[in-house]
């Protein structure tokens, strides 16, 4: 963040100094959490329903807090500079809005129900070719993600790449007013969430709210073949670019070794060769999201293609490696019917002649659409001649060759039946914690 008064920064926030200290410069960011607090920070004491930071002030100044922003002040140490609000988390996002505008550079808000932080890497590693940038810390894009995100935003700093999530209907637009977007991605929808929302139409009125924010010089990527594009672009008064066919496009797509080759054609650029260092289709669609962002936003094609090439995604999506001659494939972040999808037909398209294994966990907030999700997985796996393992009680309803009702009893499993040359994908929700699973049988 760039440095402030603490009366600008109260002023932002419609705050009031209780105990003075008006002229004490921030210029260490700000902080919610007490573990991690540099020297100087202004401190939010976020309440919830189960938690109150304002029960910890005096460890925060004790961990070098400069200032801080409460709601209550009833356990204020004495001296040191605080701004009174009636609510912190407000107060938060209103300095976001606030400093989003002080910034003034260009912003691309990445949502969709699946690959926003793939997408949003892909972007980052684009536009490094050329700027310096800001971007979303793994899947900080939430209501509180979010405006530490663009709090995060430096001085130097020229285009911020912000991923917005949401799970409920409403959440998206007031991190729109926040991040205020010139450009805005939609990465698919999907039913990721659907147990709050009800429909796909439903998560596409939800996702439409990127496209709804952006004005008559914004612009908004979305793939070609995304069943709900003409809804989006009757949505928005921004420029509307589909990527996949037209003039955004990639050609003569290769499968490589941890990988994917292809040629990249932008109309109005020109054609270049290049690759992802990931495989999947859907990866390709995502790098071919940040291409358009790149072009947008006046990088030449070699810049764009270095930039996908040296693009290195976030941990646990799609990363391979080696253990015992036995190929890992590694995309344990998070699952929904459709990346689940996405994520067996990568592992039935890799190169290589061994046999292919897919474990995989329970997936959340489906509702009652859960039951025909996992059939409908259950039989791609098995169209594609996939073995699949699933673990949970839930997870019984894939239909799978072998399920397990705990860890032990898979890793167990896996370590005495998966033989050097062949493949396994790990995928589950964040509560499936398949990443335990893959490391206990298949350590690195």
């Amino acid at each position: 963040m760039k440095s402030y008064s603490l009366q600008q920064l109260a002023t932002a926030m419609s705050g009031t100094l209780p105990q003075g200290g008006g002229e004490r410069v921030i210029s260490a960011g700000v902080s919610t959490d007490t573990r991690s607090i540099a020297e100087g920070v202004l401190f939010f004491a976020l309440k919830g329903e189960n938690f109150d930071a304002h029960n910890f002030l005096a460890g925060a100044v004790e961990a070098g807090a400069g200032a801080m922003v409460i709601q209550d002040a009833t356990n204020l140490p004495d001296g040191i500079p605080a701004v009174l609000v009636n609510d912190t988390l407000d107060a938060l996002q209103a300095l976001a809005k606030w400093y989003r505008i002080e910034l003034g550079i260009p912003v691309v808000a990445v949502t969709g129900s699946n690959g926003k932080t793939s997408t949003k890497d892909f972007i980052r590693s684009v536009l490094s070719q050329k700027f310096r940038v800001n971007a979303t810390l793994g899947n900080l894009n939430n209501h509180i993600g979010l405006p530490l995100t663009v709090l995060a935003t430096k001085e130097d700093d020229e285009v911020g790449i912000f991923e917005m999530g949401m799970n409920h209907p409403g959440e998206l637009a007031p991190l729109c007013e926040i991040g205020r977007p010139n450009i805005g991605v939609i990465t698919n929808v999907g039913t990721a969430h659907i147990e709050h929302l009800g429909s796909r139409e439903a998560i596409a009125l939800e996702k439409g709210a990127v496209a709804r924010a952006l004005n008559e010089n914004g612009t908004l990527l979305v793939p070609s073949d995304c069943d709900f594009l003409d809804d989006f672009c009757e949505s928005t008064s921004a420029k509307v670019i589909a990527v996949g066919e037209g003039s955004l496009r990639a050609e003569n797509v290769m499968p490589a070794e941890n990988g994917s080759t292809f040629d990249l054609v932008i109309d109005d650029l020109g054609r270049i060769a290049t690759s992802i260092s990931v495989p999947g289709n859907h990866m390709i669609s995502n790098a071919l999201l940040a291409a358009g962002v790149g072009a947008v936003l006046g990088l030449s094609l070699e810049e764009i293609a270095r930039g996908l090439q040296n693009a290195r995604l976030t941990s646990g999506r799609f990363r391979q490696y080696q253990s015992g001659g036995v190929t890992v494939i590694d995309d344990t972040y998070n699952a929904n019917p459709e990346s689940v999808i996405a994520g067996l037909e990568t592992l039935a398209n890799l190169p290589g002649k061994g046999g292919r294994t897919a474990a995989l966990g329970i997936m959340a907030e489906l509702g009652d659409h859960a039951s025909e999700a996992y059939g409908r997985i259950g039989r791609v796996a098995r169209e594609l001649n996939l073995q699949l393992v699933t673990i949970g009680e839930e997870a019984i309803a894939y239909g799978a060759d072998h399920h397990f009702q705990n860890h032990e009893e898979t890793v167990s499993w896996l370590s005495s039946n998966i033989s050097s040359g062949e493949l396994v994908l790990f995928k589950g929700s964040r509560m499936a914690a398949m990443e335990r699973v893959m490391k206990h049988a298949f350590p690195e």
